[in-house]
């Protein structure tokens, strides 16, 4: 049977199944469906055209009858092809209708990818890290049935690497199915998430180039809105992202478009506006935990604290993500609330020991929270790694501020401004140069940044914030003079005696002209 795949075809043939890996169940097994409606899934596992989120099949195979409504599964599946993240209940319900179907076909390479693909989003969706093996075990038994041009495959794993945070191994990957079959536009979103966590800037335009000509939907604008974010291009990344949330079909979609456009408003300082955004995808999903916690954060800044943490809660027993964990403990050390705080803490360390036994690699985050509240000299040790890793401008400012923290602000500043030239208008990252610039002496450029980092978002930390005004406060204004003053504090201690003071050099009058001796 021919599965039209935009200008490709591809011909199923009788493989020799190998042995099948445990299935995890993830729903009682369901009434096999009918050949019509099989139909339409299969076209949509093998990348089907998608338009506005409806399925095109080859001419004949459904005669002159109007196609059968999709199922939940269906429905997963339609979105995954059209690029958008599909809702909860329909992907849970495609998890375990896939799981049913390789336990009797396990020869089937498409439907292990689309298992091993469902199981990432699954795990990311929910912060749930033990589905990342599943979906590896499943995407290689794709590639073991199918060895050759199986590119399904290959994005699959380049996305559940990008979830891992192992971008190396993403590039990989995704370089791989991008040379089998350079058409596909569903590969480049991988592909540009695996350039940016290595810092890679080039690279990302230039995939995004390409897969602006090849698609121009709505997870396309969304994409684009994400990297002109990346590159400071703020007005532009709001327009995409503005345009992606109104032309959204489904509620998954339309709440990340609009999450998105929440935290651009939170980035420049806008806790109010953030606010809106981040209800107005909760009432489209109420499922999406990552809005939860920006409301969290901008209740925070707007004074709100009750029903921050409140909702910082509620996003951590749905969705316990580690950088959440800090983001609540740090709220709470803010409160002055240690005991929390600390509960929190070891929140954080145990979470990111679950994720590293499933792959996950959290070094960044680890490292910074071991910055503040920690070692900070591990964290240098741990963060030196990272970087060589993934070069990427999040991890140069995690690393500049560790070995700042550590004493060592001189090659500090190195990475500091590799991440505030390299990467997006973050008041963290301003915060971070201007202090460490501070404690090095330089005063103008630790004013300039600091300030840059309050003028940028106000609200940036609950923590860094005040000290960021204190340290702007203690710096005060660059005094008059010239060069030899321009860098200096103001004195500290008393005035001294004015009886004791020189005698100041009075200035040559208007009529004495200049010396001309060399």
């Amino acid at each position: 049977m021919e599965i039209e795949t935009g200008s490709e075809s591809v011909t199923q043939k009788e493989r020799r199944p190998p042995p099948a890996p445990a299935v995890w169940s993830e729903s009682p097994r369901r009434p096999r469906r009918s050949p019509v409606v099989r139909r339409v899934l299969i076209a949509s596992v093998a990348g089907c055209v998608v338009l506005g989120g409806v399925l095109v099949l080859r001419p004949g195979s459904g005669g002159k009858a109007a196609p059968p409504a999709l199922g939940p599964a269906g429905r997963a599946m339609a979105a995954a092809g059209a690029g958008a993240p599909a809702a909860l209940p329909d992907l849970t319900v495609l998890i375990g209708e896939r799981e049913a179907h390789v336990r009797r076909h396990p020869g089937d390479d498409e439907s292990w990818a689309v298992l091993g693909a469902a199981y990432v989003e699954r795990g990311l969706r929910t912060a749930d890290s033990a589905y990342y093996p599943r979906a590896e075990e499943a995407l290689r038994t794709s590639l073991k049935t199918r060895p050759e041009r199986n590119v399904q495959a290959l994005t699959g794993m380049a996305v559940l690497a990008n979830a891992r945070h192992d971008y190396r191994g993403a590039k990989k990957w995704a370089e791989s199915a991008v040379k089998l079959s350079p058409k596909r536009w569903s590969t480049y979103p991988a592909l540009i998430d695996a350039y940016s966590g290595l810092g890679d800037a080039k690279g990302v335009g230039r995939a995004l180039e390409t897969l602006q000509e090849l698609n121009s939907g709505t997870s396309v604008m969304a994409r684009s809105g994400q990297v002109y974010r990346d590159r400071g291009w703020r007005e532009d990344a709001a327009s995409k992202l503005m345009d992606a949330a109104a032309l959204a079909e489904g509620p998954a979609e339309k709440a990340a478009c609009l999450y998105r456009v929440g935290e651009l408003s939170w980035e420049r300082g806008e806790p109010t506006e953030s606010l809106r955004y981040y209800d107005a995808a909760l009432l489209s999903d109420p499922d999406h935990h990552p809005s939860l916690a920006g409301k969290g954060r901008a209740l925070a800044a707007l004074g709100r604290t009750s029903e921050a943490l409140l909702f910082y809660r509620n996003a951590l027993v749905r969705q316990p993500a580690p950088e959440y964990a800090l983001a609540l403990g740090e709220l709470y050390e803010s409160l002055r609330l240690a005991p929390a705080a600390r509960a929190q803490y070891d929140v954080l360390r145990a979470r990111v020991k679950q994720e590293r036994v499933n792959g996950v690699n959290d070094e960044r985050i680890l490292g910074l929270f071991e910055a503040d509240h920690g070692d900070a000299e591990a964290a240098v040790e741990r963060l030196r790694k990272e970087f060589e890793r993934h070069g990427s401008p999040e991890v140069a400012d995690a690393l500049g501020w560790a070995l700042h923290r550590a004493g060592e602000s001189e090659e500090a500043l190195k990475y500091a401004k590799r991440a505030t030239e390299k990467g997006p208008r973050s008041a963290a990252f301003a915060y971070h140069r201007g202090e460490i610039e501070r404690e090095l002496g330089r005063y103008g450029a630790a004013r300039r940044h600091i300030g840059e980092a309050l003028r940028i978002n106000p609200y940036f930390s609950p923590l860094l914030a005040p000290d960021a005004r204190e340290a702007l406060e203690s710096l005060g204004d660059p005094p008059e003079g010239g060069p030899a003053q321009m860098y200096a504090p103001a004195p500290a201690g008393p005035p001294a005696d004015p009886g004791t003071q020189p005698t100041p050099t009075p200035k040559p009058t208007p009529t004495e002209p200049p010396s001309t001796q060399s």
